[in-house]
């Protein structure tokens, strides 16, 4: 039996009566599940929860950045001075004599300076060489100077020989005019015409003596007995009197430079700064004795010989000269000497190590720190030194705390920080801690 073709498409298992139905689309959209529904007031909460987060954030980045800016201010503000250690220097109660520095200086210096124009022709005595007082040094030549002196000889003579005819002149109508045989008018006449001829030849006799003085200065001489220090001088060089330096020849010099310099060194002299403190002590006649860093283990005997009598104020203390007998020739001019002298009593002084000393051109200094951390150079006088201490004899005051090693750069009024010595803090000025 043929089947039709509809129920050969009826799968097994399947009801023949019942077909499949496709569901509605209103039903497929009911079957959904709907989103959740958000209010409004939900919304703004969130929305302010996050501003105030934000805020917080915020709030606490702020305080965060402004800490660390305060910190590093402060840090700065207390590392920008310099770190320094204080000492404090130690008093001694037992000197019983005062080292003082000195240089040793030469009882008389001179330098010489040429007096005319003219070449060098010879020199004879260079440096080092001792020389006596009147001893011939140099010679110039002088071609133009030595004209000048023939032709101011030249007109003396002739002044000379009009003034003898004028003499003779005079004479004789002085002997007419006693007979009548000449007037008295040509007699006034005769005698003024001697009178002025007579004042040519005081005139040119004038020129002639200091032509000569100027030709003797060709020569030049010691002035004292001494010895040679400087020669800056050599044969050809053209040495002017005026000043002005002309070229020509090997060279020249200018008359307003030395051309020598001479020292008398028999008798030296050492000027010390004593203390005020040992101003009693420093009388004329006090016996002094030097020592020299070339010389060590050895001692020189001196003399004081006189003193300012005024105390400086600026330094307190008191100028007085030594005299060093200097026959052996041991020591030199410009030498660095301590002078020692003995005092009368119990004299005190502040050590303090070397270290703590700055050299300047005017004398040495050390720096002292007040309370407001503020730096002060302070000029000192130094006594003996021991090596890795020196004392301190006048400019410090006891109990003044100095900077045991100052950096170069310290400046007087320059603010620092103080490290403790016990724990190596910085301690920052009372306004800036």
């Amino acid at each position: 039996m043929a089947m039709n073709p509809d129920e050969q498409k009826i799968k097994p298992n399947q009801d023949p009566g019942k077909t499949k139905e496709q569901p509605a689309k209103h039903d497929v959209a009911q079957t959904k599940p709907e989103p959740p529904k958000v209010s409004r007031r939900s919304l703004l909460s969130i929305v302010v929860i996050a501003l105030i987060v934000a805020a917080v954030v915020a709030a606490v980045g702020i305080i965060s950045r402004k800490h660390a800016s305060a910190e590093l201010t402060k840090y700065t503000e207390n590392t920008s001075a310099p770190p320094v250690t204080l000492e404090q220097p130690v008093m001694q109660q037992n000197a019983r004599e005062v080292v003082l520095p000195g240089n040793i200086q030469a009882f008389a210096l001179a330098p010489i300076y040429a007096r005319t124009t003219g070449y060098v022709k010879a020199w004879y005595h260079d440096i080092g060489a001792p020389v006596r007082k009147g001893e011939l040094l140099a010679v110039i030549e002088t071609p133009e100077l030595d004209q000048q002196l023939a032709s101011a000889k030249a007109d003396l003579a002739t002044a000379k020989s009009n003034a003898g005819i004028a003499k003779v002149t005079a004479d004789r109508y002085n002997d007419l005019i006693g007979r009548n045989a000449v007037s008295q008018q040509d007699t006034d006449n005769a005698v003024q015409a001697l009178e002025a001829r007579s004042t040519q030849v005081a005139s040119s006799q004038a020129n002639v003596q200091r032509l000569e003085e100027l030709v003797s200065f060709e020569r030049i001489v010691a002035p004292f007995d001494g010895v040679i220090t400087a020669r800056n001088i050599d044969i050809g060089q053209l040495i002017s009197a005026t000043g002005s330096t002309t070229t020509a020849g090997a060279g020249t010099i200018s008359g307003n430079k030395e051309i020598f310099d001479i020292s008398a060194v028999r008798t030296l002299r050492v000027f010390i700064n004593v203390p005020q403190i040992y101003s009693p002590d420093a009388k004329n006649g006090t016996i002094a004795k030097l020592t020299l860093p070339q010389y060590p283990g050895r001692t020189f005997q001196g003399k004081l010989v006189r003193s300012s009598d005024s105390v400086d104020p600026a330094t307190r203390t008191l100028l007085a000269e030594v005299d060093v007998d200097n026959r052996s020739g041991e020591l030199l001019p410009g030498s660095y000497t301590e002078v020692h002298l003995s005092v009368s009593s119990d004299a005190p002084a502040l050590i303090v190590p070397v270290s703590a000393l700055i050299l300047e051109p005017d004398g040495l200094r050390v720096a002292t720190v007040d309370t407001n951390h503020r730096v002060h150079m302070t000029r000192v006088t130094p006594g003996r030194d021991y090596g890795t201490t020196v004392e301190i004899l006048a400019g410090l005051k006891p109990g003044e705390p100095i900077v045991g090693n100052p950096p170069d750069s310290i400046l007087d009024g320059e603010e620092v920080r103080v490290i403790n010595n016990s724990n190596n803090q910085a301690q920052a000025p009372e306004g800036k801690r």
